[in-house]
């Protein structure tokens, strides 16, 4: 067992606005609560977020109109009931955020200002400092947390492994806490229910617009505990991503992938909401006629479209033209994405951005129900690391900071109501500190190029089956000493061997899954892929179509 254990309520593993929000809601019920983050409470994806937060708040809207939305951009694997939930509680979610103090842009009467991004029909994007939403959600939340002292915050910290009492109930977490420096060991938090809020996975492929610290931990935390997982074959590329030169976005090694582990700068796609257009590079646009929302057609179109242009034309980039929007109303509405340009060396306001796909999101993770519990007694997955039925094959804009606020309050009721007096006590047998499969941490760079080229927007057959050669080449190599980067390593060679053998096994193009080799969508593929972990370590697959 660990070498040390404190106790809690409630261990909320993820500092962003599905753990932050839920940590919230934990203490409105009078449960004490945990926060273990992996680096600083800032540093995941929420800050990163710059469109908004998509919401029924203009009086012409409706959740119906919403919600329509929502499951075309899913094609046909949204879950209504979940998107039901989402549209209708969503509003009075976007409200408690500015009880809390998140301060949102404004018309000068004081209403609230409203945009538009891919997929969406109306005006119904609330955003902050024109295109700074994100940041400004961590500000409200992390300054909420810090003003409760019954929050404990436990920072550097990565999560390893779910406890489980000898019943299979979730009661803890093991974690390895790092120091000034050095490294501090493994740890052990007790808790009465735990709530995975980690985020995303997107440094599994070369070019994404994730933080570094987005190594898929929760989801391969879920899959070694035996949680079910689902739709993870259906990562979404976010169609324009600020395409850095390899000199400014990390090591360039020659290979076709590209840099490695650049974390690409998103350029919002309410830029595209406001009359910002795509053009191939003899300046013609090229969504006209593709969509009837020609550049704001949902985030797979827009994406196939542009690689499609590359192709073609053998580049590795599109552009997008806002000069005609102006330099004064760019620096005003977009100023994050004007300096991320301007730091490339692009002046949006006198020339085209330069932009390409970088993988974004992940549509599926571990399997929820409407309150967010899994298939494990006790724990519970809130925003991207969760998936709720919410974006079915491919995520609306902007729904996601959405989906994180108003789970974490269906997570937090559910909590309340249901856990149990005490926690239980972990089961030795479960538990294995020696865990073999510990990878090293120089595999992170192979990986990230052999996704990127076989897994990434576009998929066959043949590639897919190259890409799990050379995963499982990877994981065969010799085990490396226990610290944070051969862990992450080590999740990262999980997750993409679910995400590999789901987008073999999906034989149809649906959403954000591409295979070339499958181009259309098929009727007898509507429905979900959910893997799990067989007793011998291998993993398990099991169809379930929709009725």
């Amino acid at each position: 067992m660990p070498g040390w254990a404190e106790t809690t309520d409630v261990v909320v593993v993820g500092s962003g606005v599905a753990g932050l929000t839920c940590a919230l809601h934990l203490r409105e019920a009078g449960l004490h609560v945990t926060v273990v983050t992996k680096v600083n409470i800032d540093d995941g994806s929420t800050r990163w977020a710059q469109g908004g937060i998509a919401a029924v708040l203009d009086p012409l809207d409706t959740p119906a109109a919403h919600a329509q939305d929502t499951l075309v951009a899913g094609v046909g694997l949204g879950d209504p009931a979940a998107v039901d939930v989402l549209v209708r509680e969503g509003p009075a979610r976007v409200r408690d955020l500015i009880r809390l103090g998140a301060v949102f842009d404004r018309h000068p009467d004081g209403s609230l200002m409203l945009t538009r991004e891919g997929g969406h029909r109306v005006h119904r994007i609330v955003h902050a400092g024109g295109d700074a939403t994100g940041a400004e959600v961590q500000r409200a939340l992390h300054a909420a947390v810090r003003r409760d002292p019954w929050i404990r915050l436990v920072e550097h910290a990565l999560v390893l492994d779910l406890l489980r009492a000898a019943d299979g109930r979730a009661c803890g977490v093991t974690l390895h806490v790092l120091g000034e420096g050095t490294e501090d060991g493994v740890g052990a938090i007790l808790a009465r229910a735990v709530v995975l809020a980690t985020g995303g996975l997107g440094q599994i492929f070369a070019a994404t617009t994730n933080p570094a610290v987005s190594t898929g931990d929760g989801v391969a935390l879920a899959v070694r505990a035996g949680a079910a997982v689902t739709d993870l074959e259906f990562v979404q590329f976010h169609p324009t991503a600020l395409l850095v030169p390899a000199s400014n976005a990390g090591a360039d090694n020659g290979d076709p992938a590209g840099p490695v582990a650049a974390q690409q700068p998103l350029i919002s796609e309410a830029l595209r909401g406001e009359g910002a257009y795509l053009v191939d590079g003899d300046g013609k646009r090229f969504m006209l006629g593709q969509h009837e929302l020609a550049e704001l057609a949902p985030r797979d179109v827009v994406a196939k479209a542009i690689h499609r242009v590359m192709r073609a034309a053998g580049t590795d980039h599109v552009y997008l033209d806002a000069r005609h929007l102006g330099g004064d109303f760019l620096a005003h509405r977009f100023p994050t994405i004007v300096a991320s340009c301007r730091a490339a060396g692009v002046d949006p306001a006198t020339e085209p951005i330069p932009v390409a796909p970088a993988a974004h999101y992940a549509s599926g993770g571990v399997r929820t129900d409407l309150r967010g519990r899994t298939s494990i007694e006790g724990l519970y997955a809130c925003g991207e690391v969760a998936c709720t039925g919410v974006h079915g094959a491919n995520r609306l804009a902007s729904n996601s900071l959405l989906e994180g606020l108003v789970f974490a309050r269906r997570i937090a009721t559910d909590v309340a109501g249901q856990v149990p007096d005490t926690g239980g006590t972990p089961d030795p047998a479960r538990y294995d500190a020696d865990r073999a499969g510990l990878v090293p941490a120089t595999v992170r760079e192979p990986l990230q190029r052999a996704m990127s080229r076989g897994a990434g927007v576009l998929r066959s057959a043949t590639s897919l089956a190259e890409t799990a050669a050379e995963l499982r080449r990877l994981t065969a190599l010799d085990g490396d000493t226990p610290r944070t980067a051969s862990w992450e390593a080590t999740n990262l060679v999980t997750v993409a061997a679910v995400l590999v053998t789901a987008a073999a096994r999906r034989e149809e193009t649906r959403g954000c899954h591409w295979r070339e080799d499958f181009a259309q969508t098929r009727p007898e593929w509507l429905g979900h892929l959910l893997a799990g972990l067989a007793p011998d370590g291998s993993l398990t697959q099991e169809w379930e179509p929709l009725c």
